[in-house]
């Protein structure tokens, strides 16, 4: 047991199973179940069981064709799958570890024309108006859950998790938002959660004792009409009398407009919602959402919070996770920090999650960390996170690296990002990058150095990672002193008056203007809680249905006077992340932040930005602004990898310096990864 983490390392004991600790590898859909690669599969999963979680929790996995997330994805039907899933299984107790396979039904968010649901009512988030179940449809839906339930164990799980949150089938029964029957499966709360029971009743009747049946339950639903704190009371305790082992939190349905998990979100920012359980019922309580450090976790378990800890995409990010942590090693677990990225936006545009932190996630064979016969004294230019990418994998397959970065600090763009309020998260990035280094002697960093060519030609091979300059604009008037370039403003010293303009709405676009519009407070430090959730509309379930206020909340008046401006006649925000986008446009209406598309720049003067709009007025107009912030794009710096290339150096170029375009440490990091282990 760790003496830093006692109450993250007690063992929890079933009777008939006991984890070894008190964190759970969270259910999350990787793609990966639907590649048919059970050795790719069980590969993924073997890797969390080797690095000592207490439990894994696979992606969802359909009851039936009609419950499954999409036509084709994954489902446990029969005895052939049974035997598939028993690759991945083996392979987790080999390891050490503990598995339980979620059953998800996804009722009427499934994309499918063949969906169903309690009421024919569509989702917001699917285009399919759903087929009301009849009670024979109920009765078969609740016999493919046990049977679902019935091949699990026989494939060699530890135990089940029925998804009975985020909107689903089960979800859907149970609130009147989706449910609004009149027969014995819809009304009263009485009937409503007459589905959980039956499906948890007649599995524990099919399964026995010695199984373990985990029940996720939707404790905020974050919806009109959800559930009120007294109803999740009444229904965790007869989950308990029906024989559910463990009760896993639920935070808000997919189509809620509250974030729930992205990075913007603060630390353990519902583990209130799970203690306001805690002592109610017997059975042991799990909490979850945004809690992605050792230290998070002792904190939580330590207030009696929750029993047990999940975590989903910091295993993405480290599979080691609880060994470093055992180990005391904290400082060198990869952090996750919830950008939704390469992990939930791959899941939504139907590819394989990833991870921007980690790219060998789910790609565990194709990205293996096979130390070298031949090293290399390898010569890297850039330490932002393309080249850092670069020389941590390279020195940890054997070769020898030198970084040389012409600033005082590693971390290149990773600096400016950390400084958006709600990008806290890319401070623990940074100083992750910092701490590997530290514990790779194979790498050398020189500071403040701007290389020449000369040095570069000694090393077997060079990698360059120079980064990018922002693009200027051609619009008259950009040497007017109020005129600055966005990294000038995210540095810090430029002198920000009350009304800013910004030119060009991308990615740095959005996180300038939410730099500008935002509340100040200390580098580093998280938007508190309480102010995060009044912004956002939550309340106490046991005084808001369904944890909404009920009106919108009073907000303060605005920091400053924003215009956010583009070219294209298009909607703001149209290449942020899929899952994400939302979330900022939403963020910057309520700071007040006007949004201009179709914009042509005619010049700058003293007086501010003249523009035309897409409707073509005839004299262009004068927004009366005393800042003008640029944000229009970046051009790659590669000067320096076409002098080494046409002297014959064996050099490469990865990151910005070779794609500007909208900058992306996505795919900077793979990039640096992927070409560290080709060399």
């Amino acid at each position: 047991m760790s003496d830093k983490y006692p109450n993250m390392f007690r063992p929890i004991d079933f009777g008939f199973l006991t984890l070894k600790n008190r964190v759970i590898m969270g259910s999350m859909h990787t793609n990966l179940e639907e590649t048919k690669d059970w050795g790719r599969i069980a590969d993924f999963y073997s890797e969390r069981a080797k690095g000592g979680v207490g439990l894994i929790i696979t992606g969802g996995i359909a009851p039936n064709e009609e419950g499954a997330v999409f036509k084709g994805a994954a489902a446990m039907l029969d005895e052939e799958d049974t035997d598939n899933h028993k690759i991945v299984t083996d392979a987790v107790h080999k390891n050490g570890g503990r598995i339980a396979m979620q059953i998800l039904h996804a009722g009427r968010y499934a994309y499918s024309p063949d969906c169903v649901a309690p009421s024919a009512i569509k989702s917001p988030i699917s285009p399919f108006v759903p087929n009301a179940l009849d009670g024979e449809g109920i009765e078969k839906q609740i016999a493919d859950f046990v049977k679902c339930a019935r091949l699990a164990k026989s494939a060699g799980y530890d135990g089940i998790e029925i998804m009975g949150s985020e909107g689903y089938l089960i979800n859907q029964f149970l609130v009147e938002h989706t449910n609004k029957r009149d027969d014995s499966w819809g009304g009263s709360y009485e009937n409503r959660m007459r589905l959980p029971l039956q499906i948890v009743k007649k599995i524990r009747s099919e399964v026995g004792e010695h199984f373990l049946l985990i029940f996720r339950l939707s404790m905020i639903d974050l919806i009109p009409n959800g559930s009120s704190h007294e109803e999740v009371v009444i229904l965790a305790k007869k989950l308990e009398i029906a024989g559910v082992n463990i009760i896993n939190t639920g935070i808000g349905w997919h189509e809620a407009r509250i974030p729930t998990i992205a990075t913007s979100v603060p630390p353990a920012a519902f583990t209130w919602v799970t203690k306001k359980l805690m002592g109610k019922i017997d059975i042991p309580l799990i909490t979850s959402n945004r809690i992605n450090t050792p230290e998070k976790v002792e904190e939580v378990l330590k207030s009696k919070s929750a029993d047990m800890v999940s975590m989903a995409r910091p295993f993405l990010a480290d599979p080691e996770f609880v060994n470093k942590a055992s180990l005391e090693k904290s400082q060198l677990i990869a952090p996750c920090i919830a950008c939704n990225q390469a992990c939930l936006d791959h899941t939504f545009k139907g590819q394989i999650s990833s991870c921007l932190v980690n790219p060998r996630a789910c790609f565990e064979r194709e990205l293996e960390l096979k130390i070298v016969s031949d090293s290399k004294n390898i010569g890297i230019v850039g330490g932002g996170p393309a080249g850092l990418s670069a020389a941590i994998t390279a020195a940890q397959i054997g070769h020898q690296v030198t970084v040389y970065e012409k600033e005082d600090e590693l971390g290149g763009q990773l600096n400016l990002a950390k400084k958006i309020p709600g990008k806290e998260e890319f401070w623990g990035l940074v100083t992750w990058y910092k701490n590997m280094i530290k514990a790779l002697p194979e790498i050398e960093i020189k500071l403040n150095y701007d290389v020449a060519k000369k040095e570069l030609e000694d090393f077997d091979t060079v990698i360059i990672a120079t980064g990018v300059h922002p693009r200027e604009p051609s619009i008259d008037g950009l040497d007017h002193r109020h005129v600055y370039y966005y990294k000038d403003i995210l540095k810090g010293g430029a002198d920000i008056g009350s009304k800013v303009a910004i030119i060009g709405a991308g990615g740095i676009g959005f996180d300038v203007a939410e730099f500008l519009s935002s509340k100040n407070r200390k580098a580093g430090n998280f938007q508190p809680l309480p102010e995060w959730m009044t912004e956002w509309g939550i309340g106490d379930p046991e005084v808001f249905r369904g944890g909404l206020l009920d009106k919108d909340s009073s907000r303060k008046p605005v920091q400053r006077k924003v215009y956010l401006l583009q070219r294209k006649a298009q909607k703001m925000g149209k290449n942020l992340g899929k899952t994400t986008g939302w979330i900022h446009r939403t963020a910057l209406k309520m700071k007040g932040v006007e949004m201009i598309s179709g914009v042509t720049y005619h010049k700058i003067s003293d007086k501010g930005l003249y523009i035309s709009r897409e409707n073509g007025e005839a004299m262009p107009e004068l927004l009366e602004v005393d800042t003008i912030v640029l944000c229009a794009g970046q051009v790659s710096n590669s000067e320096l990898y076409d002098d080494l290339k046409s002297s014959g150096v064996d050099c490469y170029l990865i990151g910005g310096a070779k794609n500007a375009g909208e900058l992306d440490a996505k795919r900077a990091i793979d990039q640096g990864t992927r070409l560290a282990l080709s060399i």
